[in-house]
């Protein structure tokens, strides 16, 4: 049971992620994705920051810049520019495909060759969640792909490297996760000031709904993410990011009211399998642990948005 602990506790980060269209939609002021953004990745990681209370030291302040740039400060934009562009679900669509594009980086940068079955598990995840999110075609916004694919390839990135740095010594990935978040927020704000002008106005519900995100399912879910790229490959964990557009359908479904087809629950299987499969180990090998650096060398779509 504990081998499947690590996997397990990973996912519950995706899935909090499925979570936020729903919670977007309903409750925040519309219109302000940047702002989302900022108030997402901002407070929870000043938070994590005092409860870490852990700097980074040397190297690790342009690392930890550069990773919170890339899974944070350009993928929370670039998602949410894609999801207001694109039809339907074309956005998670396009998503879909990291896992592909996290084998690629894999090889090239960790040395992981890719199996054929891994190959073949990613884009059978791809097309599962094609049949749950696509949607009646619609003309597609040239700048919409671009950024999908753009923060498609910048979370993978941030993924594949996250998992080549691991973490200085003696640092958690609760510090790691502070780090970027803040670095993150810090590179959204500027960007949210210039675009989308003062903050709105907020009520009740709103205030409820940036807690809900900042806290769960930002600060919490993306400790359980960089967690888990500490402990599995990073192939397994970038397997895990099917769950979010599958949760944010059984979401819409419970919640919203919105229908499932019987393509779509036939989508979701597929995608879950994949799911499944993109956790099981080649001969049972254990993944090699993040590595970790001394601290002298220096420490949304329609149906998803993380």
């Amino acid at each position: 049971m504990r081998r499947f602990a690590t996997p397990l506790l990973t996912a519950l980060a995706p899935v909090s992620w499925g979570t936020t269209y729903a919670v977007t939609t309903e409750f925040l002021p519309p219109d302000r994705p940047l702002f989302t953004g900022l108030m997402r990745a901002l407070p929870a990681g000043l938070v994590l920051l005092a409860l870490a209370r852990v700097l980074p030291r040397g190297a690790w302040w342009w690392k930890a810049a550069v990773l919170g740039a890339l899974n944070i400060g350009a993928f929370f934009p670039l998602l949410f520019l894609s999801a207001y562009r694109l039809p339907g679900g074309m956005a998670a669509v396009v998503g879909s495909v990291g896992p592909l594009f996290v084998v690629g980086l894999s090889a090239l940068v960790l040395g992981q060759r890719p199996t054929v079955r891994t190959l073949m598990t990613g884009v059978v995840a791809a097309f599962g969640v094609s049949l749950v999110v696509l949607k009646a075609a619609g003309a597609l916004d040239a700048l919409g792909v671009a950024a999908a694919l753009a923060s498609t390839a910048s979370m993978s990135a941030g993924t594949v490297l996250t998992k080549k740095w691991g973490r200085p010594e003696g640092v958690g990935p609760l510090a790691l996760t502070g780090w970027q978040l803040t670095a993150g927020g810090l590179l959204i704000a500027p960007v949210a000031l210039v675009v989308e002008g003062a903050p709105p106005a907020l009520d009740g519900p709103a205030i409820g709904g940036y807690l809900y995100l900042a806290l769960a399912n930002t600060a919490v879910a993306y400790w359980l993410w960089f967690r888990g790229i500490g402990r599995l490959t990073a192939t397994q964990v970038t397997f895990l990011g099917p769950l979010s557009p599958l949760t944010a359908a059984v979401v819409g479904w419970a919640a919203l009211g919105q229908e499932l087809t019987p393509v779509q629950l036939v989508g979701m299987g597929l995608a879950f399998g994949a799911t499944v499969v993109g956790q099981l180990r080649a001969g049972g090998r254990r993944p090699a642990t993040a590595p970790v650096v001394s601290s002298a060398s220096g420490p949304l779509t329609t149906a998803s948005r993380r």
